[in-house]
């Protein structure tokens, strides 16, 4: 029963670093954790390019909160579910609020940007997948629905889009359009970006 014993120390080992240093163990060891679970479907290599991607993608959320005078909390990683940044006492502002939710597929569009030239430049198929993919990661994260981060813009773009969230109406519908036009350009960036790094299976 030995490997049993293998599979479970690592865990007693978390646990206590959890129990000792808090939350921010978490924090830490799930970035492992994620790159860990990744790399048993697609290796350590794409593994660790991908939760890098992720982290891209959660830096930007930071980054603007940051920017806003707000309060978020460093990433917490979630193996095959992604990351998020919490933002801590924090009142729901519609105009604030997506615009920290649209910083995360810029920023993690401008990373995926990157790795497609550099890709390109050097004709390297692996790069391009991950270019691919972050491109495609980001686009599924601004579909309108649920957690996702373009379920956040859409229920900012109602709130505006009815003359909530300001004390002029006309000044939260002018905002909302800004909302549905950054939204709407950032899909259809990613969208050109994914075309442009994906790699037909004769250059594989």
């Amino acid at each position: 029963m030995s490997w049993i014993g293998r599979l479970v120390a690592p865990v007693v080992v978390l646990v206590g670093l959890a129990v000792k240093f808090g939350g921010f163990s978490i924090k830490v060891f799930g970035v492992f954790l994620a790159v860990g679970g990744y790399a048993l479907i697609w290796g350590w290599e794409f593994a660790v390019g991908f939760v890098l991607l992720i982290a891209v993608h959660e830096l930007g959320h930071y980054v603007e909160a940051r920017r806003q005078g707000l309060d978020p909390a460093l990433p917490v990683f979630v193996p095959f579910l992604g990351a998020y940044v919490a933002l801590r006492n924090a009142p729901f502002d519609p105009w604030r609020n997506a615009l920290v939710s649209i910083a995360g597929p810029i920023l993690g569009g401008l990373g995926a940007a990157a790795l497609l030239v550099v890709g390109e430049l050097r004709d390297d198929r692996f790069l391009l997948a991950l270019a691919y993919t972050g491109f495609f990661l980001n686009l599924v994260n601004l579909i309108p629905a649920g957690p996702l981060d373009g379920g956040h813009v859409l229920r900012a773009w109602k709130v505006l889009r009815q003359g909530g969230g300001r004390a002029r109406p006309e000044d939260a519908r002018r905002l909302g359009r800004v909302v549905a036009l950054l939204a709407a350009g950032t899909a259809a960036a990613l969208a050109v970006g994914m075309f442009a790094a994906h790699v037909p299976q004769d250059r594989l």
